[in-house]
C-alpha cells in the first residue's frame, strides 16, 4: 500500500511532531545536546539522553539561533546570499540536533512524560519560528537579496535556496501587517498543540482496543502463526490462554483477512474507523473541524481563497483545480472497477447460501478467498519465503546492484529500543554516505504505519543519520517475523525514502535530501516497490525460511498474474481518502463544522459504494493534520511519476547502470535544488504520462 508513511520533513515544518519537556537544568558538561554529540559518526548518545535534557537543549537551540539571527540582522555589511541566505540557513545547529532526536522519539518510542511535554513545548516552537519569519529587519535583509539574484551570479542550487528562502518567509507572514501577523501567531501556537492532541488521540484509541478471545472455536480460519501471535500478545497483557487482537496492522488486517467469526471482523473493523469518533476524552471531530477552520483563517490572512490553494501554491500541482482533475479522471477508472470487484465477491457469498450481503468487514476475507480460487494462490503460501531479514538484504541487494553502495551491520551504536538496528552505509568508492537505523516492530508507544525520518540532515560534508519506522508483524516463539506481501512492498517503499535521504548530495541543509515538494517526495519511495516482486529480485531474497528453498518459478508467475487484483477496492479507497482530504481544505466558510456529515455528504456526491469507507476517515486522519494537508493526494500523484520512471528501467533493464545513474544523480542527489518537473525531465527526457500507472492498476 502506498499511504503508509509519513515525511517527516525539515525544522521550521515539524512543529506537528514535537513532544514534552521538562524543567529540570543539567550541568552543561552533562547534557550531550549541547555539542556536537561525542560518539563516532556523530550518532545520537541514546545511552545517555534522559528526559531532562530536553527542555534546556530547546531552550539553549533557541537563544543560540536568535543570536545568530541578530548577527545577520546587525551586519553592516550589504545584505549578499553568504551573509544572510547561507547564514539563516545554517543559523540553528543545536537545535537541529535535539529536534532530531526529540521529533522521532515522540513518535518511535514515546512515554506519558514525553507527551505531557511535547504539549508545553509545541506553542514555544511555534512562537521562535514566527520571530524568525515575522522578523521585519530580517525579512528586510532576505528582500534585498532577492531584488538582486538576477546580478549575483548564483548557481542553480543557490538561486533554489534564495527562492525558497524568500518564499518561505512569504507564506510564513512577513508581508502582512502588525494586527495580522499578530492574529497568525495566535493561530499557529493554538495549530501546533491541537495538531499534537489529535495524534495523541489516535495513539490512545488504537492502544485501548483490545478485543480478548477465549474460545478457540471462535478462531476457526485463523493460520497457526497467527493465533500464536495472539496468544503471546494476551499472555503479555495478563491474559494467559487467550488471544488478543488489537488495531495495529499486524493484528487486525490478518484478522478481517482470515476470520471465519463475522461478528468479530465486523467489531474489529468497526473499531478501527471509528477511532476518534467515540465521543470520549480521545474523540477528534471537534479537533480537526477546529483545526480546518483556523488553517481557512491562516489562508486567507495570506490573501487564499481556501486552504487548498495555500498548501499546493508550494507544490507540483500549484493549485486545487489540478488537484481535483487529476484526482476525478482516476475516480471515473477506479469506482466501476470497484463495483465490479464488489459483484465478484457478493458472487462468491451467495455460493455459500448464507443469505449475506457483502459488508466493508468482509472484503479482505473474500477476497483472499477469490484470489485462491481465481490465481490458486494465498498469501500463506508467500508468508514463508518473505523473512524480514531476507528482505531488508533484498532491498539492500537492489541498492547496490543499482548505485553501488552497502550496507553493513554496526555493532555498538546507541539505540533508543533492543529492536533497532544500525547499518553503515558506504558509495562505491569507500566513502561513507550515512548511517542508516531500521526499528520494524510494534509497540505501544510507537504510532502505527510506517515512515522515514532522519537524526541529522546531509548538507555540504556532513552526512546523514537516516531511520526507517515501521509496524511489521513480529516473529512468534521459534519463527522468525514473516511479513506479508503488503508488508514487502512497505519495507521496499521506506527504504526508497531512505536512499533519497543517503544519497544526496547538497550544499545546504534546507533543501537537501526529502525536503521537496510534497508530491514529489514519494517518487523514490514509491519507485523501489517496483522491483520488490520482479522475478529477477524475487529470486535473489525470496527464500523459505525453514528450507532455504528459492521461491518457484511458479509461484513468481502467480505473483505477477495477480498484480492489478483487487486494485479496485485500494484505488477507490485512496482516492476517496484523498478527495475527502481535498473537499475539507478545499471549503472557503467553516464555522463548527459537523465532520461525520460532511464527510458523508462528500462521499455520497461521489457515489462511494458502502462496501468501501475512506482509506482514512476525519476522525483518524493523521497524514492530513501532519505534513499532507490538502496533499494526501501526493501518492497517486507520485505513482504517475514512478510508474512512468520505472518504465525506463524496463525498457533498458532493471538493473541498468546507465539508467539507474542518470536517476541517482537526477531525483536522489538533488534535493530541492531544482524545480521537480525539472529534475524529472533531466531524468526521463519527457514529461510523465499517466498511461503507465492505469495499466499497473489494471485499469487499461
Amino acid at each position: 500500500m502506498k499511504n503508509r508513511k509519513t515525511w517527516l520533513p525539515h525544522f521550521a515544518a515539524a512543529l506537528i511532531f514535537v513532544c514534552m519537556i521538562y524543567s529540570c537544568t543539567p550541568k552543561a558538561d552533562q547534557n550531550p545536546f549541547f555539542t556536537e554529540f561525542q560518539t563516532e559518526y556523530g550518532a545520537p548518545p541514546f545511552d545517555q539522553i534522559k528526559l531532562e535534557h530536553y527542555e534546556p537543549a530547546f531552550k539553549k537551540g533557541m537563544e543560540e539561533q536568535m543570536a545568530n539571527i541578530d548577527a545577520i540582522v546587525n551586519n553592516r555589511e550589504t545584505p549578499a546570499f553568504e551573509n544572510t541566505i547561507v547564514a539563516l540557513d545554517q543559523s540553528s545547529p543545536m537545535l537541529h540536533r535535539v529536534s532530531g532526536v526529540f521529533f522521532n522519539l515522540t513518535e518511535a518510542e514515546t512515554t506519558q512524560k514525553l507527551t505531557n511535554l511535547s504539549m508545553v513545548i509545541a506553542p514555544v516552537l511555534s512562537e521562535h519560528n514566527d520571530n524568525i519569519y515575522l522578523n521585519k529587519e530580517l525579512f528586510a535583509k532576505v528582500d534585498a537579496v532577492n531584488e538582486q539574484k538576477d546580478r549575483l551570479n548564483l548557481t542553480t542550487e543557490q538561486k533554489r535556496l534564495l527562492e525558497e528562502t524568500y518564499k518561505e518567509f512569504v507564506r510564513s507572514g512577513a508581508n502582512l501587517g502588525d494586527a495580522e501577523q499578530e492574529r497568525l501567531r495566535v493561530i499557529n501556537a493554538e495549530l501546533s498543540t491541537l495538531a499534537l492532541t489529535f495524534s495523541n488521540n489516535i495513539l490512545n484509541e488504537n492502544n485501548d482496543f483490545k478485543l480478548f478471545v477465549d474460545k478457540e472455536e471462535d478462531l476457526v480460519g485463523l493460520p497457526g502463526w497467527f493465533k500464536g501471535s495472539a496468544a503471546q500478545e494476551a499472555a503479555a497483557a495478563g491474559q494467559e490462554g487467550k488471544w488478543l487482537f488489537t488495531l495495529h496492522n499486524p493484528s487486525r488486517l490478518p484478522f478481517l483477512q482470515y476470520s471465519s467469526n463475522r461478528p468479530l471482523r465486523e467489531q474489529i473493523y468497526a473499531a478501527y474507523i471509528n477511532r476518534g469518533n467515540n465521543d470520549n476524552a480521545n474523540d477528534n471531530k471537534k479537533i480537526i473541524s477546529k483545526i480546518a477552520e483556523l488553517r481557512l483563517e491562516r489562508a486567507k490572512l495570506l490573501g487564499f481563497d481556501c486552504f487548498a490553494n495555500f498548501a499546493l501554491d508550494n507544490t507540483m500541482a500549484k493549485n486545487s483545480p489540478a488537484v481535483m482533475d487529476f484526482l476525478n479522471n482516476l475516480w471515473e477508472y477506479a469506482l466501476p472497477k470497484a463495483k465490479a470487484e464488489a459483484k465478484e465477491l457478493q458472487a462468491l457469498m451467495d455460493k455459500e447460501g448464507k443469505g449475506e450481503k457483502l459488508a466493508a468487514w468482509d472484503w479482505w476475507y473474500y477476497t483472499e478467498k477469490l484470489r485462491k480460487e481465481k490465481y490458486n494462490l494465498d498469501e500463506e503460501e508467500l508468508k514463508p519465503y518473505f523473512k524480514l531479514e531476507n528482505v531488508r538484504d533484498g532491498a539492500f541487494d537492489v541498492a547496490h546492484k543499482l548505485y553501488g553502495v552497502t550496507f553493513t551491520p554496526m555493532r555498538g551504536v546507541p539505540v533508543y529500543h533492543p529492536d533497532v538496528e544500525v547499518f553503515e552505509v558506504k558509495d562505491t568508492d569507500g566513502s561513507q554516505l550515512g548511517i542508516f537505523y531500521v526499528d520494524y516492530f510494534p509497540r505501544p508507544g510507537k504510532r502505527g504505519g510506517a515512515w522515514m525520518s532522519n537524526y541529522r540532515e546531509q548538507y555540504g560534508d556532513v552526512r546523514p543519520l537516516i531511520c526507517n519506522v515501521c509496524n511489521f508483524t513480529k516473529p512468534v516463539g521459534d519463527m522468525p517475523s514473516l511479513l506479508t506481501p503488503d508488508e514487502v512492498e512497505t519495507l521496499f517503499h521506506e527504504f526508497g525514502h531512505a536512499l533519497h535521504g543517503l544519497l544526496t548530495k547538497c550544499n545546504y541543509l534546507s533543501i537537501s535530501g526529502t525536503n521537496v515538494a510534497r508530491d514529489f517526495v514519494e517518487l523514490p519511495s514509491q519507485i523501489m516497490e517496483h522491483w520488490a516482486t520482479e522475478p529477477e529480485v524475487l529470486r535473489s531474497y525470496a527464500k523459505h525460511y525453514q528450507t532455504g528453498e528459492v521461491i518457484s518459478d511458479e509461484l513468481i508467475e502467480k505473483i505477477q498474474q495477480q498484480s492489478a487484483f483487487n486494485q479496485g477496492f485500494m484505488t477507490t479507497e485512496l482516492l476517496a481518502a484523498s478527495l475527502l482530504d481535498m473537499e475539507l481544505h478545499n471549503l472557503i466558510e467553516i464555522k463548527d463544522l459537523e465532520v461525520i456529515a460532511f464527510e458523508k455528504d462528500a462521499m455520497d456526491k461521489l457515489g462511494l459504494i458502502p462496501e468501501i469507507a475512506p482509506r482514512y476517515r476525519l476522525p483518524y486522519f493523521n497524514h492530513i493534520v501532519g505534513g499532507y494537508a490538502a496533499g494526501y493526494y501526493s501518492y497517486l500523484w507520485a505513482e504517475v511519476l514512478d510508474s512512468d520512471a520505472f518504465e525506463a528501467f524496463k525498457e533498458k533493464g532493471i538493473f541498468d547502470k546507465k539508467t539507474a545513474e542518470l536517476f541517482r544523480s537526477n531525483i536522489l542527489e538533488r534535493g530541492n535544488t531544482d524545480d521537480p518537473m525539472v529534475l524529472y525531465r533531466n531524468f526521463r527526457g519527457a514529461d510523465p504520462k499517466l498511461d503507465a500507472l492505469l495499466k499497473n492498476r489494471g485499469m487499461k
